[in-house]
């Protein structure tokens, strides 16, 4: 792989390549090495985001005004609210230079030759070296280059969210330390979303995976907002041992541009959104992808309702599986929740 690209498809991909365009993508190419199904895109290199700071002077910018703030250490979640809107506001204010647009509408464009859909709808999603699962911003549904190319500026600036900074002020790492690649893949006509566990996030039962699952866009099972079905697979026979079908009375769905939240009909609110060959074949995927990345893994997929099974199941990341931690909560974790509840992730893509 050339070092001087900073733009690839997914499927040039692997987790070799995880410090150079961030684990999200990094995953997404080692799912089509394993025949995966994944939404065709490509991966914006974290070294896009260094030369953009540097050729628009943003950088140099950033690290005056952190440097003139001092100590941060103990300071409280209005500081790091102001911090937010400046550090954002630096890099979403500048003109992206003629050569680094180039690059990304070039990607942008074969990607509507290779999908034959004109403007193609994407997401725009953070993808850091690091997983820092909801500490960074998507955007669902955007349209055009233009779109695009401003979409992954915000997604860029989202290194700087109040919870990031809170984090990492907090942790003892650099203000500036996060630096985001980018994932721009096509976007699924999900009838179905939602997250797979290979062991389960509350007991640490390592013999199941837990399924949940919406109508529409997976944000609408990830924010934790809205009832959602649940499923529990026993993992070696994969066979579904417990389900609870929940009312959904909102799900997340795609608009003219962008998403949003939108009422679920009543005739399908308590209906279960995925058939059992569905649960099934969802619970034997992650339990491959367990299997192949050697630890629990976080996965979250979608059914396109204009594909038949299986060809329906796409997956769109996996990441390392967490066990709920009944430890006490220090007091960064404390802030970090408070923020989290505050601030939510966009789904609009302008």
């Amino acid at each position: 792989m050339s070092s001087e690209r900073r733009i690839f498809w997914f499927e040039e991909l692997g987790q070799e390549h995880n410090d150079i365009v961030g684990k999200k993508c990094a995953n997404l190419g080692e799912m089509i090495r394993m025949g995966l199904t994944v939404p065709p895109g490509f991966a914006i290199a974290i070294d896009m985001y260094r030369r953009f700071i540097l050729e628009t002077g943003a950088a140099e910018e950033m690290s005056r005004y952190v440097e003139g703030l001092g100590e941060l250490k103990g300071k409280g979640i209005a500081v790091f609210e102001e911090m937010s809107k400046t550090l954002r506001g630096i890099i979403e204010g500048k003109v992206t230079s003629p050569a680094v647009e180039g690059e990304i509408r070039y990607y942008y464009d074969e990607l509507c030759e290779r999908t034959g859909i004109p403007d193609v709808a994407v997401s725009v999603r953070s993808a850091g070296a690091e997983s820092r699962p909801g500490m960074f911003e998507t955007y669902l549904n955007v349209k055009g280059a233009e779109d695009v190319l401003d979409m992954v500026k915000k997604v860029w600036a989202s290194a700087y969210t109040t919870r990031a900074i809170a984090f990492r002020v907090n942790k003892g790492l650099p203000v500036l330390g996060d630096e985001l690649g980018v994932a721009v893949p096509k976007m699924v006509n999900a009838r179905t979303s939602g997250i797979g566990f290979t062991v389960d996030p509350v007991t640490g039962d390592a013999s199941k995976v837990i399924i949940e699952a919406n109508w529409g866009l997976g944000e609408g099972v990830v924010s934790g907002i809205e009832s959602v079905d649940h499923f529990v697979v026993d993992k070696e026979r994969l066979k579904v041992t417990e389900r609870n079908v929940g009312k959904k009375t909102r799900c997340v769905v795609n608009k003219e541009k962008g998403a949003d939240w939108e009422d679920v009909p009543m005739d399908m609110q308590t209906v279960s959104c995925l058939s059992d060959e569905e649960i099934v074949e969802i619970a034997k995927l992650a339990r491959s992808l367990e299997e192949r990345l050697g630890c629990a893994q976080d996965v979250e997929w979608a059914t396109d309702q204009d594909l038949p099974f299986p060809q329906n199941i796409f997956h769109l990341q996996t990441r390392p599986a967490k066990v709920q931690d009944r430890k006490p909560k220090s007091t960064v974790d404390q802030i970090a929740d408070m923020i989290a509840k505050s601030f939510g992730t966009p789904f609009e893509g302008g």
